[in-house]
């Protein structure tokens, strides 16, 4: 059975706490398995959750802010340390190159992996695909930060489910469903029928990360009917101005994202290390968007199976 799960190593901004370690997350998506802004501790948490580096097979930072990235080099390291088999392509922000190389490079060690660096560029209110493998496809967009920042989305190609009584009805059933399903369409007594003859779209999964912003346009199109949305929710509604004035979002604004932009569920996570409860972030989120999660550290969310 696959296996389409985040896993929250890291949920604090900016420093960690007693509690909560600098951000980072890594998402089981089938045999792919992609780590995102691992910052300081990010190799500690992996082996609290259990999760070995060789299932690294790309790493995707949304900026060059150290809570984002500065567990870079020692993931870098474990990754030839442990022998990783596959090449690991990590995307990036092209106008943080320099910073990429100094963390790639950044102490003496037995250089074995196989790094593929993806400088990536994007305009205003663009969203890019960066990579399409199989149906499942990942895309960029720029997000209103105080340096470039990049958020992201997983997105699976919609699918078909087929429907037994249309099947029944046309008379097709046995190794005629796979045939329709590869070709497209059969043949039953002379009359063709076609695979939307006998089956719904069913919507691909998705996951979408959007990290240290302001509302924007990139927030709303990465988030656009995602499956699961992950949001920053550095503030809370008091500090808005505080929010806005450092680029980022309250809890209020990332469950009015979820909200406008059809998410299913939301998860929170990137707080500030001022608040010691978070049960404020619940009661603020979850009025405007009930179906809401406030990550904490080493916490697992599977990706729901998406509506028929």
């Amino acid at each position: 059975m696959s296996t389409r799960e985040l896993v929250f190593l890291g949920t604090s901004s900016q420093v960690p706490t007693k509690t909560r370690n600098h951000n980072a997350m890594f998402l089981f998506w089938d045999d792919i398995g992609i780590l995102f802004d691992p910052g300081e501790g990010t190799q500690r948490q992996m082996t609290l959750a259990g999760i070995s580096a060789t299932r690294i097979t790309h790493i995707a930072i949304t900026h060059f802010h150290g809570d984002h990235c500065l567990g870079l080099a020692g993931v870098i390291q474990r990754l030839s340390l442990d022998g990783a088999p596959h090449a690991v392509e990590v995307f990036f922000p092209a106008s943080g190159q320099v910073y990429f190389e100094r963390l790639r490079h950044a102490t003496i060690f037995h250089d074995a992996a196989t790094i593929v660096p993806r400088p990536i560029r994007i305009n205003k209110d663009e969203i890019v695909e960066l990579f399409n493998k199989n149906g499942l496809s990942l895309h960029a967009a720029a997000l209103d930060h105080s340096v470039d920042c990049y958020g992201y989305r997983l997105q699976e190609a919609d699918g078909r489910s087929m429907m037994p009584d249309l099947l029944a009805k046309h008379g097709i059933s046995g190794p005629a469903v796979g045939e329709l399903k590869r070709a497209g369409s059969v043949t039953v007594d002379g009359v063709e029928v076609k695979l939307e003859d006998v089956s719904s779209v069913r919507p691909g999964q998705s996951m979408a990360l959007v990290m240290d912003t302001r509302p924007c346009n990139g927030a709303r199109k990465l988030a656009q009917d995602v499956t699961l949305l992950v949001a920053e929710s550095t503030y809370l509604s008091s500090e808005t101005r505080e929010a806005h004035d450092h680029y980022h979002m309250t809890a209020e604004q990332s469950a009015t994202l979820a909200l406008e932009a059809g998410a299913r569920q939301l998860a929170l996570t990137h707080f500030s290390p001022r608040y010691t409860s978070h049960q404020e972030f619940v009661n603020e989120a979850s009025p405007i968007f009930p179906d809401v999660v406030v990550a904490d550290d080493l916490v697992r969310l599977s990706v729901r199976r998406s509506a028929k």
